[in-house]
Order: structure tokens, then C-alpha cells, then sequence
């Protein structure tokens, strides 16, 4: 009789092994989640909404996956920055441009600024390399690009900070809360601020002079950055602009992925809709994994190991068990407000289904690339901070637009 009952309840014993004792990280982990899915259907309905720009723009489509992944990649990486100087200790809330906040805020600026016009350069030369007819020149993209990174940047940093004095007056973990909700505010701002830049493009004169400006502003912040006498500053810069480069080029290829492949969601436009929740999810998941590891291992609780050790497989368990609350609501969610627009679904459980497919399969790739992609960054001998998220997010645009698109293919939807 006793093992009995042992046996009855080993699964709920398992669950709770698995998710750990600390009750309040899960909960905040998915709330931040679930409001980074919410938000990301949001931008799918705006999506939608705005094809008629994309064919007007020729080359633009190329350019979203990178652009909003700049966002979570940039400001992800400064959480995870100070995420790990709370937890050993040495942060300090401070307006000081010298102070480790100032810095981390001087180098985003900087990033957004250099990598905006990285990202319009790639989208372009991909866009051609890749057969885009008739694709915008580069200083419209530049225009473009510069203009929408910079307005929900503002914004995005101000949320990063915020985040950053939660962590510090009421004890919330950046780990469990940043990358989700930084996700959550770059799909949902840099589309409108995307959008709003377009309104910039094809103005006789103006628009190339501002584009050659806007160049121009964003090589003189890459040497500041470079060449200030400050002792984190030029280091955050140079580490990050090869990972964000690489990032973004990875991203760009996703959304030449998505065009050539647009035809598949045009039967049922609510896929569409799904699109955005179902990579900025999966890459938040896969942040919140590389932002635990990351913080354990500069405390030393995990030393790096070809096969993870047991604190590590916890985490990887952990965030692997909150992908299925996450894509059953992306799924569900993308049915209800596709349907809401208007816009034709294979049903609901087919939506649940190709969501929970084809995210599982993404997080399977993404789990590998978060532990091996954090402990190849400490043998480096550079801040996992600054690169695991990118590493992962620009990774989970492209496997997670080719998964999605498979398990609608397995699924026979369409």
C-alpha cells in the first residue's frame, strides 16, 4: 500500500522537482510570458494590417524579423548585464555616466544607432543576393530602420530601467523577467515605429540626405564607443557588434524565409498572426534559459561541462516545462484574434496543434544552443551576458519560421 501511493503521486512530485522551489520565479516568469505572447498576437493582427506597405516597399519584410530582434538582442543583453551585478552584489542605481548603469545605457544607444544601419545594409544585400525584385535603395532602408530603431528604443530602455529598480526595491529576478518583456515591448513598438519611418521614404532630396545623416551620426557614436577611456563601455561595444552583426543577418534571412514562403499562409491569414508570438516565445524562453545560466555560472554554481550538469538540467527542464501553457495560448490566441479581424483558421485545436508542434521542435534546437551557445562564450573568454541572447533569438527566427512552416506542412493544413 505505500508504495502505492508513492507511485500515485511521484508525477506531482516530478512537476514540482522540475519547476523548483522557488514558487515565485515560475509565476513570474509566466506572466511575463503570457504577456509577451498577448502583445505578440497584437503585432501579428498589425502585421496583417499593413501588407499594402510591404508591397509598396519591396525589401521592407526582410528587414522586421532583424529589427525587432535588435530590440530583445540589444536591451536583453543589457538586463542580463545587470541582472548578474545585482546578483553578486555590485549594482548600484547610479545616473553617472562612469557608473556600470551609465555605461550599460551609453552602449545601447550606441548599438541601436550602428546596428540599425548594419541591419538596412544586410536586408538589402540579402534581398538582392536572394532575387527581391525592384528592393529600396539602402538610404531608404537607412531612413527607415535608424528612424523606427531609435523611437521604440526610447521606449524599450525606459522598460529595461524600470525592470532594473523592481529588481532592486521589491527583490524580482531580471532572469526571469527580462527577456520576455523586453521581447514583448520590440514586437509590440517596433512595427508602429517601423511603420511611422516609412512615412520618411521617397521625399525628394530629404529622404537620401537624411539617410546619409543618419549614417554619418551612426559612425561617429561607433567611435565614441570604441574609443572612450571608460572600462566597460568600448568592451560591451566590441563584443557585441560581431554577435549582433551574425544575429542580424540570421534574422534577415527568416523574413526572406517568410516571403518566399507567404503564399502558404495566405488560405488561412490567422497563421500570420501567429507568426510573431511564435518567435518572440520561443526566444524568450530560450533568454530566460540563458540568462539563468549565465548568472549561475558567474556565481559558480554551474562549472561549464560538455554534459550539463545537475543545475543545469534543471533549468533546461524548467524552462522546457513552461513551453506548454505558452504555445497552447499562442495557438489559441492567434485563432481567436485572427478570427476577430476577420481573417480565415483551420480551426482552433489545428492552431493549438501547429503552435505546440512546431514550438517544440524550435525549443529543442534553442535548449542545445543556450547551454553549449553560454559555456562556448565563457571558454572564449567573453560575457555570456552580452552573448546568449542574441545567439539564441536571432537563432530561433530562422528554426522557428522553418518549424512553424513545417509542422503546418506535417499537419496537412492548407
Amino acid at each position: 500500500m505505500p508504495t502505492t501511493v508513492r507511485l500515485r503521486y511521484r508525477p506531482a512530485a516530478r512537476i514540482r522537482a522540475i519547476l523548483g522551489p522557488d514558487l515565485s520565479g515560475v509565476r513570474q516568469s509566466l506572466v511575463a510570458l503570457g504577456l509577451n505572447s498577448t502583445t505578440s498576437l497584437v503585432a501579428g493582427g498589425f502585421l496583417g494590417s499593413i501588407t499594402s506597405t510591404f508591397e509598396a516597399l519591396p525589401g521592407l519584410l526582410v528587414l522586421v524579423p532583424a529589427a525587432i530582434g535588435l530590440r530583445g538582442n540589444i536591451f536583453g543583453a543589457f538586463g542580463n548585464r545587470i541582472s548578474t551585478t545585482i546578483h553578486s552584489g555590485t549594482f548600484r542605481l547610479s545616473a553617472r555616466p562612469d557608473s556600470v548603469l551609465g555605461q550599460n545605457v551609453l552602449a545601447a544607444g550606441i548599438l541601436t544607432l550602428v546596428m540599425s544601419v548594419v541591419l538596412a545594409v544586410a536586408a538589402k544585400s540579402i534581398a538582392v543576393a536572394l532575387g527581391i525584385a525592384e528592393t529600396i535603395s539602402v538610404l531608404d532602408l537607412a531612413v527607415i530602420s535608424v528612424i523606427g530603431g531609435v523611437l521604440a528604443s526610447v521606449v524599450v530602455l525606459a522598460a529595461t530601467l524600470g525592470l532594473a529598480r523592481g529588481a532592486v526595491r521589491y527583490g524580482w529576478d531580471l532572469d526571469n523577467v527580462t527577456a520576455p518583456l523586453v521581447s514583448t515591448l520590440g514586437d509590440v513598438l517596433t512595427l508602429p515605429a517601423l511603420f511611422l519611418g516609412t512615412f520618411l521614404v521617397g521625399i525628394h532630396l530629404v529622404t537620401p540626405l537624411l539617410g546619409a545623416l543618419l549614417i554619418a551620426a551612426s559612425v561617429a557614436a561607433l567611435f565614441v564607443g570604441l574609443r572612450s577611456k571608460m572600462n566597460l563601455l568600448p568592451r560591451i561595444v566590441t563584443e557585441s557588434l560581431p554577435i549582433l552583426t551574425v544575429a542580424g543577418c540570421v534574422s534577415a534571412t527568416a523574413g526572406i524565409l517568410l516571403e518566399k514562403r507567404f503564399a502558404s499562409f495566405a488560405l488561412f491569414p490567422a497563421l500570420l498572426v501567429l507568426v510573431p508570438a511564435q518567435l518572440s516565445s520561443s526566444g524568450a524562453l530560450g533568454g530566460i534559459l540563458s540568462s539563468r545560466l549565465s548568472s549561475k555560472i558567474h556565481l559558480g554554481v554551474i562549472v561549464p561541462a560538455p554534459v550539463p550538469p545537475r543545475p543545469a538540467r534543471e533549468d533546461l527542464a524548467y524552462v522546457f516545462a513552461l513551453t506548454v501553457p505558452v504555445f497552447a495560448f499562442n495557438g489559441l490566441g492567434a485563432h481567436l484574434v485572427g478570427r476577430l479581424l476577420g481573417h480565415a483558421s483551420p480551426g482552433a485545436l489545428t492552431m493549438v496543434g501547429a503552435s505546440l508542434l512546431g514550438g517544440w521542435a524550435a525549443m529543442l534546437f534553442v535548449l542545445a544552443l543556450a547551454y553549449y551557445g553560454t559555456i562556448l562564450a565563457v571558454r572564449g573568454g567573453v560575457d555570456p551576458d552580452t552573448y546568449g541572447i542574441p545567439v539564441v533569438s536571432s537563432s530561433v527566427d530562422l528554426i522557428g519560421a522553418f518549424t512553424l512552416i513545417l509542422a503546418i506542412v506535417l499537419l496537412g493544413i492548407g
